[in-house]
């Protein structure tokens, strides 16, 4: 049986599946388009973007900028599918990636690392973009939906929720991440129930994407048999030809044992869910010692107590360099056992919800 299509509006996605955005420079171009042009919605992570611009660590603001646009155009290149974008609320240059995206015409903007409560003030009189909020709660999809109607007369075209599973930085306390009232099973409920209210007053579906430990086919039916209109996966896609990571970072996924994910306590202020390496045990043992921030790219960043700049760590990982960083990864990462093509991965979800 075919897997359902994903209906946002007037967007349609061929498959049900949003691949993650994952910065830094783990999901761009690359991975977006090949996912596009499979009939899944790619996602391009706008986070530290411009990394690989000359200018970068002079004029990192037009950098950034210079190289969404690009990475965009690039992803459009390659496929005329669906292409969503992913913009960090906690990102200083929020208000300047949102403006591009919206400008270069992105289908779906997907935001989460806090509450997007004045996105819609970006869209202009013509914008056809989506406006996608990442949350963990139903309290926070119910504040953002009353926010914008109040303000802006635009409620969400559809909500993530996004589990405790996930990778990188996550939206609950280290306690929370254990216990069953948070598993993304119990937040699908939440999430469902808290917009249904909303669905009937305003007329309007809003589709529910499930995210955050979802592996194989038969997970993806588990969740759309929960009431999702689709799933978001993203620690599978890194272990593709086609992601824009370093081969060493896929491998490093490749080789990962269950107990190697672990959860650290992130610059940001976040807990985040990491591969375990001798340079996150030389943090642990505080051998990393406080640093000039050169980017002042996360709001919540406090640098000046920080062991290490997570901008950089990041980046270092994504060109492989693991004696200087760390890859962050989802719970499930010890599952993965080859790198392949984005289009066999695709065609493997579709033969997993097949057989259950």
């Amino acid at each position: 049986m075919k897997m359902p299509k994903l209906e946002m509006g007037d967007l349609v996605a061929n498959m049900p599946i949003v691949q993650g955005g994952m910065g830094v420079g783990i999901s761009m171009s690359g991975l977006a388009g090949a996912v596009m042009k499979e009939g899944g919605i790619g996602v391009i992570a706008s986070v530290m973007i411009g990394m690989f611009e000359e200018d970068f660590f002079k004029n990192h603001i037009e950098a950034n900028i210079r190289a969404f646009k690009s990475e965009i155009r690039k992803a459009r290149e390659q496929s005329d599918g669906i292409l969503g974008v992913n913009i960090m609320v906690a990102i200083s240059e929020f208000s300047n990636m949102v403006k591009t995206a919206i400008d270069e015409k992105v289908d779906i903007i997907f935001s989460g690392a806090g509450l997007p409560l004045n996105l819609p003030q970006y869209l202009t009189k013509n914008s056809k973009t989506k406006l996608v909020p990442i949350v963990s709660s139903g309290r926070a999809a119910k504040l953002l939906i009353k926010k914008w109607w109040s303000k802006y007369q635009y409620i969400p075209d559809a909500f993530v929720v996004e589990g405790p599973m996930a990778g990188g930085h996550l939206g609950f306390k280290v306690e929370q991440l254990k216990d069953e009232k948070y598993s993304l099973q119990n937040l699908v409920k939440e999430v469902i129930e808290a917009v249904k209210e909303f669905e009937i007053k305003l007329k309007k579906k809003i589709p529910i994407i499930a995210a955050g430990g979802i592996f194989t086919g038969n997970n993806i039916k588990e969740f759309l048999k929960l009431g999702v209109s689709g799933v978001q996966m993203a620690t599978r896609f890194v272990a593709t030809d086609e992601c824009d990571a370093n081969i060493a970072f896929k491998q490093a996924y490749v080789n990962a044992k269950k107990d190697d994910t672990i959860i650290i306590k992130s610059p940001v202020g976040m807990p985040g869910r990491a591969l375990k390496n001798k340079y996150l045990e030389d943090v642990n043992d505080g051998k990393k010692k406080p640093y000039s921030c050169p980017y002042q790219c996360i709001v919540t960043c406090d640098y000046k107590t920080s062991p290490y700049c997570i901008a950089s760590v990041l980046l270092n990982a994504q060109k492989g360099n693991f004696k200087h960083g760390y890859a962050f990864a989802g719970e499930n990462t010890y599952k993965v056992n080859e790198i392949i093509p984005v289009k066999e991965l695709m065609n493997k979800l579709q033969q997993e919800y097949d057989e259950q």
